[in-house]
């Protein structure tokens, strides 16, 4: 059995598994997937954004529970701290946390009008006004990050961040949000790490659907 197991919901919809299970990816961590199914009323209460995030992702080390996604970040630093996935340097560490804690906190208005749907595909979409502006803090967010350490990702090597923002990568492409080139660059990069792939692959593979998330809105 592994020592680890992190639970998880629909790779299609769940942002909040891709963050989770990214995380672990990127820390190197060797884990055994269980899901919870997304016909799970708690679990498609969640997705729908009518609960808070109890149920996934859930981090299970060594009988240990970690859940909430910046906790399982926090955990995965200490104890895989090779991975840099917080920079080493302290002003750069606590930029990294601000971020993420934005990310994990934020853009309610973002979550709302734009679901992830990694299968979706929405062209000219109409987005709320509020939306908007949550979209430019979110490229403002990472033109700073990249003129600040020179890329290729947030902090310059892979991080939490990278990790944090990746389901807003995902929500940009389903909803053909158009972006200055920088960010694009940035949104191409993490979209193509073979980790993400290897996440959209199981998403396109997956046959439940949650209908209030396909319709156009």
């Amino acid at each position: 059995m592994a020592r680890a197991t992190l639970t998880l919901s629909s790779k299609n919809y769940s942002s909040w598994s891709l963050r989770g299970w990214l995380t672990a990816k990127l820390a190197g961590l060797d884990f055994e997937e269980v899901f919870v199914e997304p016909g799970d009323p708690d679990a498609r209460a969640e997705i729908l954004l009518l609960s808070p995030s109890i149920l996934v992702p859930c981090l299970t080390y060594d009988g240990v529970k970690i859940w909430d996604t910046l906790a399982i970040g926090e955990f995965l630093n200490e104890i895989a701290p090779e991975a840099g996935l917080l920079p080493k340097d302290w002003a750069k560490r606590a930029h990294c946390r601000s971020i993420c804690g934005e990310m994990h906190s934020g853009f309610i208005s973002l979550r709302q009008a734009l679901p992830m749907n990694i299968k979706g595909r929405f062209e000219s979409f109409k987005i709320w006004s509020k939306a908007v502006a949550d979209i430019d803090r979110i490229a403002a967010i990472w033109r700073d990050c990249l003129e600040s350490y020179g890329g290729p990702y947030l902090f310059g090597p892979i991080s939490f961040a990278d990790a944090m923002y990746a389901p807003v990568v995902s929500r940009f492409r389903t909803y053909d949000v158009k972006l200055d080139k920088a960010c694009q660059a940035y949104a191409d990069r993490v979209w193509a790490l073979p980790a993400m792939q290897e996440w959209v692959a199981a998403a396109l593979a997956e046959t439940e659907e949650i209908e209030e998330l396909e319709a156009e809105f």
